[in-house]
Formats: C-alpha cells, sequence, structure tokens
C-alpha cells in the first residue's frame, strides 16, 4: 500500500466523541465533551478556530453539502447551526428532550434531520430554524439517519433493531427492515440511493436493495 501519511490532531487533552469533513474535504470538525467544535485544517493537522455550542457533550455533527453550514448534536437533545463562513450560531433548536445520536442535512441543503433517544425524528427547514415535520415509529432511541442521494428519502436506524425507509415528501415511513437481532447503530446509503446497509450490536452487516 502506498500514499500512507498520519497527521496527529491535538485536542488539549479533551476527548473527541463525533467528527465529519467538510464538503471539499480541506477541513475537519470534531465534537468535544465539553461543548466545543474544533476546526483543523486537513493537511496541516492545526486547529484553526472552534465553535462553542454552551458546554453540553457534543454526540454528533455533519456539514451540509453545500459548505455553508456545520449542525450539532448534544446530549441534553439541543441542536446548534453555525454559519461555516463567520463562525456565529445562527439557530438553536429544542425540539427533542432527550440526546441526539444522528444529524444529517438533505443533499440540497434545505433540509436537516435529527435523530433522538427520545424515539423521534425531526425535519427542520435550515434558513428559517422551523420545524417542518415530527416522525415516530421507531419503539425505542433511534440512532442513526442518512438521507438518500436523490433528496427524497432518507433511513432511519434505532435500538428497536429496525431500519426505517421515509419519504420526505409525505413524512410518512415507507418501509422497515427487521433483519437485525440487536439494535442498530448506522446506517447509509450507498452513492447512487439503490442500496441501504446498516450495522448493529449483532455484529452483523446488512445490505438491502433500496425498496422505493
Amino acid at each position: 500500500m502506498t500514499n500512507q501519511y498520519s497527521i496527529l490532531f491535538k485536542q488539549e487533552q479533551v476527548d473527541a466523541w463525533t467528527l465529519a469533513f467538510s464538503p471539499d474535504s480541506q477541513y475537519l470538525a470534531t465534537g468535544t465533551h465539553v461543548g466545543k467544535v474544533n476546526i483543523f485544517g486537513v493537511e496541516s493537522g492545526k486547529k484553526e478556530y472552534s465553535l462553542d455550542t454552551r458546554g453540553k457533550f457534543i454526540l454528533s455533527i455533519a456539514y451540509s453539502p453545500d459548505g455553508k453550514y456545520l449542525a450539532s448534536g448534544a446530549i441534553d437533545g439541543i441542536i446548534n447551526i453555525f454559519d461555516i463562513a463567520t463562525g456565529k450560531l445562527l439557530h438553536t433548536l429544542e425540539g427533542h428532550a432527550m440526546p441526539i445520536r444522528s444529524l444529517t442535512f438533505s443533499p440540497d441543503s434545505q433540509l436537516l434531520v435529527t435523530a433522538s433517544d427520545d424515539g423521534y425524528i425531526k425535519i427542520y427547514d435550515v434558513q428559517h430554524a422551523n420545524l417542518a415535520g415530527t416522525l415516530s415509529g421507531h419503539a425505542s432511541w433511534v440512532l442513526n439517519v442518512a438521507f438518500c442521494p436523490d433528496d427524497t428519502h432518507f433511513v432511519s436506524s434505532s435500538s428497536d433493531k429496525s431500519v426505517k425507509v421515509w419519504d420526505v415528501g409525505t413524512r410518512t415511513c415507507v418501509h422497515t427492515f427487521f433483519d437485525h437481532q440487536d439494535q442498530v447503530w448506522g446506517v447509509k446509503y450507498n452513492g447512487n440511493g439503490s442500496k441501504i446497509v446498516s450495522v448493529g450490536d449483532d455484529q452483523e452487516v446488512h445490505v438491502y436493495d433500496c425498496p422505493v
């Protein structure tokens, strides 16, 4: 194997729980236990700046595909959306009652979907910070959410052992997979949206044909 290299990203003795690359792959954002999002240059490994989310343990972060926004989800159920160009906090969303396990922007960067231990999935209008939908269906914690590349659907996974496919337009569940024997921590679409892959505590990886 060639072209291997590593860079040490110093976290100032603060543990990082979650991370995300910027869409242009120039920056790496890490979410910490003390409520800071640290932004590092990928090539330099140096911290460029930090975003303050007011001291709460950050469980999830995501960049918008257009590179304009960064969203963070905290252990207290609070979601913050930052303007990347200015570093300013644009919106604070308080719709969830429990920790935010996962969040994802739609491919057009207009919507933010959030998953929480309260069992709900919420859809927000990013620009106006309006709640556009609250979805229920999972019987326990919602652990992960991911958008389909074509903007029309997204998928969720849960500690109830299921994977669900949701229609963005109708805000309804259109299919549920029940193949895992334990909680499902990760779920993603492939690049063209034809496949869904999930991974769980049952130590199994499942690959599905997208049902819609």
